[in-house]
This record gives C-alpha cells, structure tokens and sequence, in this order.
C-alpha cells in the first residue's frame, strides 16, 4: 500500500507525504480533499468482492480522475509506467481529452481533462 500512495502522489502531481499507516492511507488535493482512500487487503474487515488469493487485480473497479492539469499530468504518468493502457484520445461521451493507464497493483486509472477539448 505506502508504494500506491506514493505512485498516485506522482501521478496526480501531489506533494509527497507519507500514508497515516502502512495499511491504509488517503490521497488528499492540496486543500485537503480527499481523492483516495488506499486499503491493504483485509485492512479494518473491510468487505471486498473477493481476497487478494481468489481474483486478479482491478476486477471490478475503474478509477477515473477529472484534472485541471491534463498537459502535465500527461508526462507524470508516461514516467510511471512502460505504456498506457490507451492514448490520449477525445472522450466522445464527455468531449473531454483522457488517457489509462495501469496502477502499481493492476487497477484501471482514467485521467481526464476537466475542460472540453
């Protein structure tokens, strides 16, 4: 968990900080929003659609994040992974531009451009 914290910190173009433990941490916008909430596996009895040993990872979860930064946001997560998942390509459904990629753990990221292209 504290290597996803600190990869979508990078991603979202965060300043760094460390999780509140090593297993569970939010991700927080500079004003204290919080965008993310990162559990371990079978941290706090949470329940899960299936355990870590049953299913792969992303099985049923697409992050997707709407930014203002699209052109810097580009190149932070081309730096952290080997390929995108897609290319930056217009949305036809929301007219905005978005690229994917794959988290540290195998989940599904969306980045969105919060304006119209």
């Amino acid at each position: 968990m504290p290597h996803s914290f600190k990869w979508y910190q990078s991603l979202l173009g965060l300043p760094a900080a460390s999780p509140a433990h090593d297993y569970f941490g939010q991700i927080l916008d500079t004003d204290g929003t919080v965008l993310l909430c990162l559990h371990a596996w079978g941290a706090h009895e949470h329940p899960s659609l299936t355990g870590p040993h049953t299913a792969k990872p992303g099985n049923g979860l697409l992050l997707f994040f709407r930014v203002d930064d699209f052109d810097s946001a580009l190149p932070r997560a081309r730096a952290l992974v080997t390929e995108l998942e897609e290319e930056p390509h217009v949305n036809p459904n929301t007219g905005t531009m978005e690229f994917s990629l794959r988290d540290p753990d195998g989940y599904y990221v969306t980045i969105s451009a919060l304006a119209a292209a």
